[in-house]
């Protein structure tokens, strides 16, 4: 599924329920980065999906700017 919330190509997306919860865990397979999060399911998948993708972002940006500070 193209996201273009964070500028790259494909992300992985992946939902699992954990009791009342719902996991969320978003892949970018070329970084092989993973994230996850714990989501009400009243939130609709839709809104758990871009926070999912929105800590993905987050996490690529960091680890990029900890690279390049060091490079």
């Amino acid at each position: 599924m193209p996201e273009n919330d964070i500028g790259r190509g494909e992300v992985l997306i992946e939902f699992r329920r954990v009791g009342k919860a719902i996991q969320v865990s978003a892949i970018d397979p070329e970084t092989a980065i993973e994230v996850s999060l714990i989501g009400d399911p009243k939130a609709g998948k839709e809104a758990l999906k871009r926070a999912a993708v929105r800590k993905l972002a987050y996490v690529i940006a960091k680890r990029r700017r900890a690279r390049d500070a060091h490079a």
